[in-house]
C-alpha cells in the first residue's frame, strides 16, 4: 500500500517529463472534473449525482471556458464533463468548442447515452474525444428499474452511434449492484467485445445522497472476487498508475476495468482528479462537501488569471485522501 505523505510545500510543480501541480500528499493533478448541471432525465436509484450538493445553477460556456484555462495553465491535461445528464444543456457543443480551443490532451464526457444518438457526430467535430455511457443493464426491465425509464433503445443506440463517429474509445460504466445486475456482467462483455467497447466495473458507492438510505447498503457488491476471477481469465493485466491504480483486464480480445472507490485507500493514494460543482465551486473530494472552495464569483467579477489560480492552489491544498 502506498504511503501519503503530507509536503511541506503547499503546492509544487514536477518539472519532470510532464509538469503538474501536486498536492500536499504529493499526487499530481493531472485531471479537472466538471459537472455542468444537476439537471437529468433519468432517475437512477443508486444516484450520488457525482457527490454533488443539488443546485439549480450552472455555469455558461465561457464561464467554463476561462475555468478551463486556468486550469490548463496549471498543469491539467485532461477534461471530463459529466453531470447529472450534460446533454440535456442545449449549448453543449459550444462548450466543447470552447473547451477544446484549449488544445487538451484529452476531452471526455459521461452521460446516460440517451441523447448521444443526435449529439454524437456534434460532439466529435466540436473537439470531444471520447464518452463513457452509464449502462448497468441490457434488460429492459432491469434497466427501467435502475433508471425509472423505458429509454434502453435509446442508449442503446447512442452507443452504437458514439462507436460509429468515433468517439474512441467508447467506454460503459456498469455499476454492480447485488440481486439486481450481478449476474448480467458476462452478457455486458460480449455486447462490449462485439462492439469494441471497454467495460468498466463499478464498485457501489455508499452515499447518503441516495434517496433511499438503505440502498446502497443493501445491494452494495464487494467486486473483490470478480476482479480475482478476471484475474485468474486474462491474457494480460496493466495497472494503469495515474488512474487510482485501477487494473484493466484483456480477456479474448475483450477488455474489462475494475473501479472500487469504496473504502479504498488505494484509490484515494492515487486520486490525481479534482472536480468543479455545477454552481461553480472547487470541489477537492468526491465524497466530501464541507471544503469546497468558491470560484464563480471571482469568475464573474473578472479577476485576473493569477488570482484564479490562486483559488485553484487554495482547492488543491484542500485535498486529502478520504481513505488512508
Amino acid at each position: 500500500m502506498k504511503k501519503l505523505v503530507k509536503s511541506k510545500l503547499l503546492w509544487k510543480i514536477d518539472n519532470m517529463a510532464e509538469e503538474f501541480v501536486k498536492d500536499r500528499f504529493s499526487r499530481p493533478i493531472i485531471s479537472l472534473r466538471i459537472t455542468l448541471t444537476n439537471r437529468c432525465n433519468v432517475n437512477c436509484v443508486y444516484c450520488h449525482h457525482d457527490g454533488m450538493v443539488s443546485s439549480s445553477q450552472e455555469m455558461t460556456a465561457d464561464e467554463l471556458y476561462t475555468i478551463c484555462k486556468v486550469a490548463k495553465s496549471l498543469g491539467v491535461k485532461k477534461i471530463r464533463l459529466s453531470g447529472g445528464e450534460p446533454l440535456i444543456r442545449k449549448d453543449i457543443v459550444e462548450v466543447i468548442e470552447k473547451i477544446a480551443s484549449l488544445d487538451f490532451k484529452d476531452i471526455s464526457m459521461t452521460t446516460n447515452g440517451t441523447y448521444l444518438e443526435k449529439y454524437a457526430q456534434g460532439l466529435k467535430d466540436a473537439g470531444l474525444d471520447r464518452v463513457n455511457v452509464s449502462l448497468d443493464t441490457l434488460n429492459r426491465e432491469t434497466y427501467e428499474f435502475i433508471t425509472k425509464k423505458d429509454y434502453l433503445e435509446s442508449a442503446k443506440a447512442g452507443i452504437l452511434k458514439a462507436v460509429e463517429v468515433g468517439l474512441y474509445p467508447v467506454k460503459i460504466n456498469m455499476v454492480i449492484m447485488k440481486d439486481i445486475n450481478q449476474n448480467e456482467i458476462k452478457d455486458m462483455f460480449y455486447f462490449c467485445k462485439e462492439n469494441n467497447i471497454v467495460l468498466q466495473l463499478i464498485e457501489l458507492i455508499e452515499s447518503e445522497n441516495c434517496d433511499d438510505d438503505k440502498f446502497s447498503a443493501d445491494y452494495h457488491y464487494k467486486l473483490d472476487m470478480i476482479e480475482e476471477r478476471l484475474a485468474d481469465i486474462a491474457d494480460k493485466v496493466h495497472e494503469r498508475k495515474f488512474m487510482q491504480g485501477r487494473k484493466k483486464y484483456y480477456i479474448d480480445g475483450g477488455e474489462i476495468e475494475v473501479v472500487k472507490p469504496v473504502d479504498n485507500s488505494t484509490f484515494c493514494a492515487n486520486c490525481s482528479r479534482l472536480r468543479i460543482t455545477p454552481d461553480g465551486k472547487i470541489k477537492p473530494c468526491l465524497l466530501r462537501n464541507d471544503n469546497l472552495v468558491e470560484l464563480i464569483s471571482h469568475v464573474r467579477n473578472g479577476e485576473s488569471e493569477e488570482n484564479l489560480k490562486e483559488i485553484f492552489i487554495d482547492g488543491i491544498n484542500n485535498r486529502e485522501p478520504f481513505n488512508s
